[in-house]
């Protein structure tokens, strides 16, 4: 193992996160390579500095004509030169303010410097390579994104283990949903009986993807309790909080902030892993930017700056940085004073298509056989298909009606309404519901 490495392993020694780290984790480290002896140059390179490979002139990056005429309102240096492999250091500053301002819950509690990674799908990836070995216990509510199998799974080949995303009883919110909600208890019963090794990795996703559905304040409470109980009992706990969707939530008593904020000072044997981006925050699908922020009780910055030196190194050894002009861009808008009523804008338009929705299947008649799923946030909404096939429907949508829609699990069918105009749902929920009739045995 190589000698950096192990000075990080030395100064992670006795926290959560030295029992969480994979064996891929522990031999991570960032090198003193070319980066970062361009980062030390950079401060201290007062004549020359003949460190990295970009290509000069007149003392600024090159940059082609027609990449500048694309780009008028970035100089070479925010577009076309490399960004650190963290980062640009004033985003990644700029973004973990954002995270305190948006999650008042977290109050003045210590967390790392967000790195940032090419969208949520690669900061996913970074951390399962780094805490997550072969055969170990990854768990995730029945409803989610295909793409976890992928990266768990097929990338780092440990099982994941699922469990009914909602429970008949527990309560619901928004108007018209049925009577069911987070089913906490076996989410309990799952982590306990999957543990592996004293360990176990947790996956939650709120805004949730495919159903559209986040906690109510108190099931975010409840959530939190549950995984405290079971570190007190000793259990290690890796909690990754997929917050791809977060800040489109549409009812009051949705719980409106992240759960890293109840997770990240939750207990010494947790530790949570915030995984966000511009993509679907800021409507920037095409940036591919996302954030690695890291949350524990005992933490100390010593222990967040080692932690994120294994995982730059990890980024160092895969993709080397993130776009630069992304970057840029997107500092740039955080920094615009318009910034904040151009979302709120947009999030009114996407909350104004969800209650359309919801009063689309409150006054239907037609498409009986098709169950509501419980949902008040995000880009989704699902129904659970009591007459067949759901990827039959979907098929006929498809190729008779000429309607795209997704079908998971041959029982589901996903509805991306964030994609649709307003006037266009009601017709498109009226063909959703015929043909559901249509197929229904």
């Amino acid at each position: 193992m190589n000698k950096l490495a192990m000075e990080l392993n030395d100064v992670l020694r006795g926290t959560v996160v030295a029992d969480l780290l994979s064996d891929f984790g522990k031999r991570f480290y960032y090198p003193m390579g070319i980066p970062a002896q361009d980062t030390e140059a950079k401060k201290h390179a007062k004549i020359y500095n003949a460190t990295v490979g970009m290509a000069f002139a007149n003392h600024e990056p090159i940059e082609l004509s027609p990449v500048r005429a694309a780009m008028p309102g970035l100089t070479p240096f925010q577009s076309v030169a490399y960004a650190p492999t963290a980062g640009d250091p004033e985003l990644r500053r700029e973004w973990k303010a954002q995270i305190y301002r948006k999650n008042p819950d977290l109050g003045a509690a210590l967390i790392s410097e967000p790195v940032v990674v090419p969208g949520l799908t690669n900061g996913i990836s970074q951390a399962a390579d780094l805490f997550i070995d072969p055969g170990d216990s990854v768990v995730i509510p029945d409803m989610f994104w295909e793409n976890y199998s992928l990266v768990f799974e097929d990338r780092r080949e440990a099982p994941v283990t699922s469990f009914p995303f909602f429970a008949e009883g527990a309560r619901a919110s928004g108007p018209g949903a049925p009577p069911w909600g987070l089913n906490l208890a076996g989410l309990r019963e799952t982590l306990r009986s999957t543990a592996r090794r004293g360990k176990v990795a947790l996956v939650v996703n709120f805004p949730n993807n495919p159903t559209g559905y986040s906690p109510t304040a108190s099931e975010a409470s409840a959530l939190a309790s549950l995984v405290e109980e079971l570190a007190a009992g000793g259990l290690k706990i890796l909690v990754i909080v997929d917050d791809a969707y977060f800040g489109m939530f549409y009812e009051p008593e949705v719980y409106r902030q992240s759960l890293f904020a109840r997770l990240a000072q939750l207990h010494e044997n947790v530790l949570a892993v915030k995984i966000d981006g511009a993509t679907k925050e800021d409507f920037v699908w095409g940036f591919r930017l996302g954030f690695v922020t890291f949350g524990a009780k005992g933490l100390t910055e010593a222990h967040y700056e080692a932690l994120n030196q294994k995982l730059i190194g990890a980024i160092r050894s895969s993709i080397s940085n993130s776009s630069r002009p992304a970057q840029s861009l997107l500092l740039k808008a955080l920094a615009n004073p318009d910034y904040e009523q151009e979302k709120l804008r947009y999030f009114e338009s996407l909350k104004e298509r969800y209650q359309a929705v919801r009063r689309i299947i409150e006054k239907r008649s037609t498409g009986r056989s098709l169950t509501t799923l419980p949902f008040n946030s995000g880009y989704f909404m699902s129904f659970r298909f009591e007459g067949g096939s759901a990827d039959a429907l979907r098929r006929y949508l498809l190729m008779e009606k000429g309607i795209g829609t997704v079908s998971l699990e041959d029982k589901y069918l996903r509805i991306a309404y964030s994609s649709m105009e307003l006037d266009e749902l009601e017709p498109l929920y009226s063909e959703i519901f015929k043909a559901a009739d249509h197929l229904a045995r």
